[in-house]
């Protein structure tokens, strides 16, 4: 799943940011889909988890707001049936069982949007399994970003948002004023290995924060996210690899209306 202002270079996504979906196969396992089970993969991006999900006897439906990532998970996967819609404003005919989502809901902004969608779309005592980036996600990246935009002349750039990263609180509050019944809430450090070794901080906001360089030249881009890159090391380039500082907030919740 993407914001409108960003573009997903498919190919990068598939050769150096597989751990996206790698780390979505922990959250399969607490879904514990069941074979006769209505389930939305909510984002499917590249469409592997709806695959692995659907092993399971699951009628599975992926949606995402990507036309690039739909055309090619199409392919891939010709059995099951994929959709571009928006994660904030979507409907089906028929409701599901379960809603799926990993690494997801922090690209749409609108969050409050996104829960009425998902509540209207399930059937009464319907559950969500969800994760995606919390309170604190990416930090030492985004302030490194900015921090240099800024000092660069690109305050406008710097004020971009892309993303929305709540609190256990702010979240579990919008989902209980909106029909759901919160069963576990865990917000969790998880450190990201990125698979270049000499250009993974550049690659990873090449991938996921393109939308703070709209505009820049691509010479003064490149000389900002070496800078960037530079900045963050001493805290994200550990034992001769780049992570990212992600914090994950995982959900299980429950449709009482």
């Amino acid at each position: 799943m993407k914001p409108e202002t960003n573009t997903w270079n498919v190919d990068l996504y598939n050769k150096k940011h597989a751990f996206v979906y790698q780390h979505g196969e922990e959250l399969i396992k607490i879904l514990n889909p069941k074979k006769g089970e209505i389930i939305l993969d909510l984002g499917c991006g590249s469409g592997q988890l709806a695959n692995e999900i659907s092993k399971s006897g699951a009628e599975v439906i992926g949606i995402d707001s990507s036309n690039e990532m739909i055309a090619e998970v199409k392919t891939k996967y010709p059995n099951l049936q994929f959709f571009v819609k928006n994660a904030s404003n979507f409907q089906f005919k028929k409701p599901f069982d379960t809603i799926f989502s990993n690494a997801v809901l922090h690209w749409v902004i609108d969050g409050e949007n996104a829960i009425l969608s998902m509540n209207k779309n399930l059937k009464i005592g319907g559950r969500i399994v969800v994760e995606f980036g919390g309170k604190g996600n990416v930090k030492t990246i985004i302030r490194s970003v900015k921090k240099t935009l800024n000092e660069r002349g690109y305050m406008k750039n710097s004020n971009t948002q892309i993303w929305y990263f709540p609190s256990i609180s702010e979240y579990t509050s919008i989902l209980e004023k909106n029909g759901f019944e919160v069963e576990y809430a865990h917000l969790y450090d998880r450190p990201t290995e990125l698979a270049d070794n000499e250009n993974g901080i550049k690659d990873w906001i090449e991938m996921f924060g393109s939308s703070f360089f709209s505009d820049i030249p691509s010479q003064e881009k490149s000389a900002i996210l070496e800078e960037v890159q530079n900045n963050v090391k001493e805290k994200c380039f550990i034992n001769g690899k780049w992570y990212a500082d992600y914090k994950r907030i995982r959900i299980l919740a429950r449709k009482v209306k």
